[in-house]
C-alpha cells in the first residue's frame, strides 16, 4: 500500500463528536497518522506481523493504519468510554479486529476494564507485559495536566518489547532526549512535522492552528545476557 493510498483510506475514520478538553482530545489527522505508520512500517519494519498497542487510542486511527499495514494484533488503551465506542465503530466500518482496554494511563496501576465489561485485576500493564512489540501514541501535550505527556511515554516504553512511536511538541525535544537517556532507550527524531489543529473548543479563537511537533522513535536496547 502506498502512502497516499493509506492517507486516503484514513480520511474516512470518524472523529470525536464532543471532545473533552480535560483529556486534551484532538484527533490525529490522516496526514500525520499515515506518515507515522508508513514510516514505522517501511523504514523500521515495526508494524507488519507485529503486536501493536495504541496508548490513548482515541478514535483508533493509528491502530486502523497499523492493521492496514499488516499488524498481527492491535489493542487500544483509553480512559474515555465514548472515545472507545467511536473507535469500535471505526473498526467495524473498516472490518478490523481490535481489543480495547478502558484504563487511566495517568494513574497508578489499577484494574483494567475490557471493552466487553470484563475486569482484570492485574491491570493493563501486567496483562500486556511482554506481548506488544510496538507502541504507538499521540499523547496529550500536557496543556491541562502538566507532565502527562511524559507519563504516557514512560508507560509506553515500559510496555513495548522493542519500539515506541510518539508525537511531542518540538519545544520539549531537549527534555525528552534527556529523559530517554535516563531511561536507557535510544531516541531518534524521525521527522519535524506540523500538527494542524482545527477549532475544536469554544475558547479557540482561530479556525485552525499549526503546532510544530517532533515525530519520535524510541528503541529499547537489548538487555545484556547474564554470564554463567
Amino acid at each position: 500500500m502506498k502512502l497516499k493510498e493509506l492517507e486516503g483510506y484514513l480520511q474516512d475514520v470518524a472523529v470525536f463528536t464532543d471532545p473533552k478538553i480535560k483529556l486534551e482530545q484532538y484527533p490525529t489527522t490522516p496526514h500525520l497518522a499515515a506518515r507515522m505508520l508508513y514510516t514505522a512500517h517501511t523504514t523500521y519494519d515495526d508494524i507488519e506481523n507485529k503486536a501493536v498497542g495504541d496508548m490513548g487510542c482515541g478514535c483508533g486511527i493509528l491502530s486502523i493504519a497499523a492493521a492496514m499495514l499488516g499488524s498481527s494484533y492491535n489493542v487500544g488503551f483509553d480512559i474515555d468510554p465514548d472515545a472507545i465506542a467511536i473507535a469500535q465503530e471505526n473498526c467495524e466500518e473498516f472490518e478490523i479486529e481490535m481489543d480495547f482496554i478502558l484504563t487511566d494511563l495517568s494513574a497508578t496501576p489499577a484494574p483494567a476494564i475490557m471493552a466487553n465489561g470484563e475486569e482484570n485485576a492485574r491491570g493493563p500493564y501486567e496483562m500486556m507485559k511482554g506481548k506488544l512489540d510496538t507502541i504507538l501514541m499521540n499523547p496529550p501535550f500536557g496543556t491541562k495536566l502538566k507532565g502527562i505527556d511524559m507519563v504516557f511515554l514512560k508507560k509506553g516504553i515500559d510496555l513495548a518489547n522493542h519500539a515506541v512511536y510518539s508525537l511531542h511538541k518540538t519545544s520539549t525535544r531537549d527534555h525528552i532526549l534527556k529523559k530517554a537517556k535516563e531511561w536507557g532507550v535510544e531516541c531518534e527524531v524521525v521527522a519535524e512535522l506540523r500538527y494542524n489543529l482545527d477549532k475544536s473548543y469554544k475558547f479557540h479563537k482561530k479556525q485552525s492552528m499549526d503546532i510544530a511537533v517532533d515525530f519520535l522513535r524510541f528503541e529499547k536496547k537489548p538487555r545484556p545476557e547474564k554470564s554463567e
